[in-house]
């Protein structure tokens, strides 16, 4: 009986796994355009921006060494302005469509990355689509505080398409 179940289990979870589609880049992103202020849209609620309430925005900034400097603001609960300050290094570096970030230093040492998958783009760089390939984490970007509904249709329609669903994600205020 415990086998049949067993097998039964793993079954279940192949089937719910093959279900799921591949998270899918988009073909590549210009890096000296990706750079630059982007204003956080929308996104999946997350913990570690559990204290900001408005005013999200990311700074990303060409590093010599080939990485990317990432500034993180809001304003938090109490009207202050939070930060946090990362590196993202890219991980495709043919097509410089998929990064991990890392906001956790011990000594120049960062044991934890986060992914961050390019998974739509406006054609003029005027917003970007990131997400995870577990689809736990997503955000909207946007180079102003807001889109417009053809934009927001483009967006939905890439999220839909990723396997998102975006009635999930949270407009963000400014």
């Amino acid at each position: 009986m415990k086998v049949i179940i067993s097998v039964i289990f793993l079954i279940t979870i192949n089937t719910i796994s093959l279900g799921q589609k591949d998270l899918k880049t988009v073909p590549s992103v210009d890096l000296k355009k990706y750079a630059g202020l982007w204003y956080e849209y929308s996104k999946l609620p997350n913990k570690f921006q559990s204290q900001c309430i408005s005013g999200t925005t990311a700074q990303y900034k060409l590093l010599p060494d080939g990485n990317i400097e990432v500034i993180n603001t809001c304003i938090d609960e109490d009207g202050e302005k939070d930060y946090v300050k990362g590196i993202a290094r890219i991980v495709d570096k043919k097509n410089f469509t998929k990064l991990e970030v890392s906001f956790f230093s011990i000594l120049g040492w960062r044991p934890i990355w986060g992914d961050y998958w390019v998974i739509g783009l406006g054609k003029d760089y005027e917003y970007s689509v990131v997400g995870t390939p577990s689809r736990k984490y997503g955000w909207i970007l946007s180079r102003s505080p807001d889109l417009s509904s053809e934009q927001l249709a483009e967006i939905n329609k890439i999220l839909i398409e990723q396997g998102y669903d975006p009635k999930k994600f949270v407009k963000s205020k400014h």
